[in-house]
């Protein structure tokens, strides 16, 4: 890397580079993404490691003769730029034909770059320690683990049909588990500034949980209503993203999509939107990003694409476009759920109402952790309350039937009231049925965001009631 050479000039290098040993006839594409992470883990309430890294990743596509190839390298010398483009330019002359190429993104104005925290970008061990210290004195005496983690990228793109556009992100995350008597409560949370990320909170929360879920009771599989918590409905979204949004899967006709269609509850409306944290505002084709409703209102209005998915489909590209398009397809990487503002009446504790029902709620307890999953949790009869599912499976991709199990924390309601807790169970469900016209009874106001395993992915989710889920076994069955 040259002195004083920023991401875009590295991004123009290679473009340039290209077309000066393969001719203008070759179509290129860079994007040069620097990452700074820094990740402070803890174990036993003490911290056990602490790690950062510092990584420049260099993406270049190429077509020519009617081939494309695609390869990655992280030396930004001259001579390892050179390298990397020799590299993909003779991958190129060996690869099968691509008739379906849809071409690079012509020049197009990108939304200016969303606000981002410096503080992310410069925080440093003694800032996450600080956030664990909180987290652990919260658990009040209970053994504790998780990780707090901090990330900052800037991320340039260019290609030859003169486009360019350079942007920068920052997140924080943290997510921990309290342990008490064998039983495990969980918190966590993913922002986009650092002041935000509650250590003490937190803490607190998994540990009230982890109190709140000792000495469980066993229950016959069979169908119950439920309240979900915010994790377990993260759970819903990624797996819907995956299978259900993801534009390969719909072009390929293994997707349960159908635009038009009132497949969910008017009390569901998902949207896609990068730009809501500090996202980039473009993808890695290029193509600007936006806010994308995928279902208003219970009707499914659209599903993600990338250039290849679209052009295939005849439609312009969502912005959509990820390092693991190529392989798993475009999918939503930050979907959140929202409640559908006709469909139904918001209370003083801040609850969505599907059906319009009664107003009020009890006071948090331990098993609860907000006042908006207390409010729904009111207004169930009989049912169970889920903290978390953990290690779901896809069992039928086009109907998205899913199996897995409950984790950190499940209860018993009866008559509005926590009853006791309840040992974990395994599920097998259709998430577009559950949450089918009818099947959502309330949608919480105020949703959560959630980290996923990637960085810049994340969930964001309320609270949620369902007419029913089929649990099948005990966990260990």
């Amino acid at each position: 890397m040259r002195a004083g050479d920023t991401e875009l000039d590295i991004a123009g290098r290679v473009v340039d580079l290209v077309t000066r040993l393969a001719g203008p006839a070759a179509q290129a594409e860079v994007t040069v993404t620097r990452v700074e992470s820094a990740l402070t883990r803890f174990a036993n309430s003490a911290i056990h490691q602490n790690v950062a890294a510092s990584a420049v990743d260099v993406r270049l596509r190429v077509h020519l003769a009617g081939r494309t190839a695609t390869g990655s390298g992280n030396a930004v010398t001259t001579d390892g730029l050179r390298a990397l483009v020799e590299r993909v330019l003779t991958a190129a002359r060996f690869t099968p034909p691509d008739p379906a190429w849809p071409g690079l993104t012509p020049a197009t104005p990108v939304a200016p770059v969303p606000d981002w925290d410096p503080a992310i970008a410069h925080a440093g061990p003694e800032q996450r320690a600080a956030l664990v210290r909180a987290f652990v004195d919260a658990a009040a005496g209970l053994t504790t683990a998780g990780y707090c983690r901090t990330g900052y990228r800037v991320t340039a793109f260019a290609n030859s049909a003169g486009h360019s556009a350079q942007g920068q992100a920052a997140e924080a995350a943290m997510d921990g588990i309290a342990r008490a008597g064998g039983a495990d409560g969980t918190a966590r949370q993913h922002v986009d500034r650092l002041a935000d990320l509650d250590g003490t909170g937190l803490g607190r929360e998994a540990a009230a949980k982890a109190r709140a879920a000792v000495h469980p009771v066993e229950l016959p599989p069979g169908r119950y209503p439920v309240v979900f918590e915010p994790a377990a409905v993260a759970d819903l979204l990624e797996n819907l993203a995956w299978y259900g949004f993801n534009g390969r899967r719909y072009a390929e006709r293994q997707s349960f999509a159908a635009p038009g269609v009132a497949q969910f509850d008017r009390a569901v409306t998902l949207v896609d939107d990068p730009l809501a944290a500090s996202g980039l505002s473009f993808d890695l084709e290029g193509t600007p990003t936006r806010a994308l409703t995928l279902v208003d209102a219970g009707t499914t209005r659209a599903v993600t694409h990338d250039r290849r998915s679209a052009a295939e489909l005849g439609v312009a590209s969502t912005g959509h476009a990820w390092a693991g398009s190529p392989t798993f397809g475009p999918i939503p990487r930050n979907l959140r759920l929202a409640p559908a503002g006709t469909a139904g009446a918001a209370d003083p504790t801040g609850v969505f109402l599907a059906g319009g029902q009664g107003l009020g709620g009890p006071a948090v307890d331990g098993a609860i952790g907000d006042p908006d999953t207390a409010a729904l949790v009111s207004r169930m009869g009989r049912g169970l309350l889920v903290s978390d599912l953990w290690y779901t499976r896809v069992l039928d991709p086009l109907s998205l039937v899913v199996t897995g199990l409950t984790r950190n924390g499940l209860w018993l309601v009866e008559d509005g009231r926590i009853t006791r807790a309840v040992r974990d169970l395994r599920f097998t469900e259709s998430y577009p049925r559950a949450l089918a016209p009818g099947a959502v009874l309330e949608l919480g106001r105020r949703a959560v965001r959630l980290p996923d395993r990637v960085d810049g992915v994340w969930w964001e989710a309320p609270p949620l009631r369902l007419a029913s889920w089929n649990f099948t076994g005990g966990a260990s069955g």
